[in-house]
């Protein structure tokens, strides 16, 4: 963990995140932007690796608080820390499963959230040891990478997250894609018969075994844009070895162009 801890901040309230922000400012902590939807923070998440979210429980967007610090804690290992009011009875009852490392009731005093959020990092710096690897390694250089196009699905094989190489590759923004069905972004097709590859996705996760396609097999856009591809899928799980997500790699199949 850095010197000087940085924390994203995420909520649609956003009286709620500038206080917040101010109390954490001024307990010496690095405050790297407030967010108002789930979608932003997984991507940020995977761009600026945190040391915190702080997180309020009520999320704009099509992605809500609990699935969102799920994403973030299990996917990246950033421990996520909640805002919630006491009256908000249906979200408090499944909060639980976020694994989050602390809650901040409404309404708070700045010692309040100063202590709950500095017991939430010195519990993770010494719970990060029992995690195990990433699932993706280095998140940065995932999202930094050049030459292979990385998608990211939940378990019903929704649209988590692209890197920046998946949207040329795939000629669609993330917030287009986003939580949409893989299968309405892109397809895969066979160059030999020009007929559909049968759902690569679901067979993987099926198996909880990863696939790698490296014959003649082609990506299919919504704009009608074709590239020939190496495709690999790879199931991942969490800590209780449950389905959470899949991985997506495409390169492009150069040899196949000779």
């Amino acid at each position: 963990m850095a010197s000087t801890p940085r924390i994203l901040i995420v909520g649609e309230d956003s009286v709620t995140t500038t206080l917040i922000s101010t109390i954490l400012q001024k307990n010496g902590y690095s405050i790297l932007g407030k967010l108002a939807t789930g979608e932003e923070a997984i991507t940020k998440s995977a761009e600026l690796v945190p040391d915190l979210v702080v997180m309020d429980v009520i999320l704009s967007g099509s992605l809500d608080s609990i699935d969102t610090a799920h994403y973030i804690f299990q996917i990246f290992h950033v421990p996520v820390v909640f805002i919630s009011g006491k009256t908000e009875e249906n979200v408090l009852a499944r909060i639980k499963y976020a694994e989050p490392y602390g809650i901040i009731f409404k309404p708070f005093t700045a010692i309040e959230a100063a202590t709950i959020t500095g017991v939430a990092l010195y519990n993770h710096a010494h719970r990060i040891k029992t995690l195990g690897k990433l699932p993706f390694g280095d998140s940065q250089k995932m999202m930094d990478n050049a030459v292979e196009a990385i998608i990211i699905l939940d378990k019903r094989g929704r649209i988590l997250l692209f890197n920046s190489f998946a949207v040329w590759f795939v000629d669609v923004p993330l917030k287009q894609a986003f939580m949409r069905p893989w299968r309405d972004v892109m397809m895969f097709v066979s160059d030999a018969s020009g007929e559909e590859v049968k759902d690569p996705v679901t067979d993987a996760t099926r198996h909880m075994a990863g696939s790698i396609y490296d014959g003649s097999i082609s990506l299919v856009t919504t704009t009608s844009k074709r590239r020939k591809v190496i495709l690999a899928i790879r199931p991942i799980r969490d800590n209780h070895d449950r389905l959470i997500a899949s991985f997506i790699s495409l390169k492009e199949n150069k040899k196949t162009y000779r």
